[in-house]
């Protein structure tokens, strides 16, 4: 039995399509939404389709821009012989949150991962195989510590290694503020293997 219209409950089972976002959080979201001025509305709905519309993959680094090379790749005072890869833009952001790295990206929109049939040609490691036909000194890969984000970086590794291009692979350990005693062994060992002299 329906408790809300038609167009209510449309809302609310668009909403829930969303990931993270369960019905009960869509029906929240719904209410809010109907509650809104229609302006505040409308710039919502406008906001969305325009994304969808004008954004698109940086022509160099692959990351989701508005123009046909990002802000970073566009950047001449940035190293474009240091790349750094990362999975996703969303990782791309919170490097660029810490103003530490001054190269540029390579994302690769996923990892590999054989249980979900995503192989090599699934994500975007040919055009960063094209780019290493520049003048490229360090590939530090930046995957997640996942079994697919290792699978990954070994994967790239093995690729980029015989051009004699350096290749290297973020450090992994103990989080700031966690406690040894509820971390797993592998996060404890890579952290020892990472460790650096004060």
């Amino acid at each position: 039995m329906d408790y809300y219209s038609s167009y209510i409950s449309k809302l609310i089972e668009e909403l829930s399509k969303l990931p993270g976002v369960g019905s009960k959080s869509a029906q929240r979201l719904a209410f809010h939404i109907i509650n809104r001025p229609i302006e505040e509305v409308q710039g919502l709905a406008d906001a969305i389709v325009q994304a969808k519309e004008k954004v698109r993959y940086c022509k160099e680094c692959y990351t989701l821009t508005d123009q046909e090379i990002c802000p970073i790749c566009a950047n001449p005072a940035r190293d474009h012989s240091t790349i750094m890869v990362v999975e996703n833009t969303r990782d791309l952001a919170a490097y660029e949150k810490t103003g530490k790295f001054n190269g540029v990206y390579h994302v690769l929109h996923g990892a590999i991962s054989p249980m979900l049939g995503i192989g090599p040609n699934e994500i975007k490691l040919k055009e960063l195989m094209k780019r290493m036909q520049g003048e490229i000194k360090e590939v530090i890969i930046a995957t997640n510590s996942s079994l697919e984000g290792e699978t990954t970086a070994m994967y790239i590794s093995k690729l980029i290694k015989p051009a004699g291009i350096k290749v290297s692979r973020i450090a992994s350990g103990v989080p700031v503020g966690g406690d040894l005693e509820y971390i797993d062994e592998v996060t404890l060992l890579r952290a020892l293997e990472g460790r650096v002299e004060l």
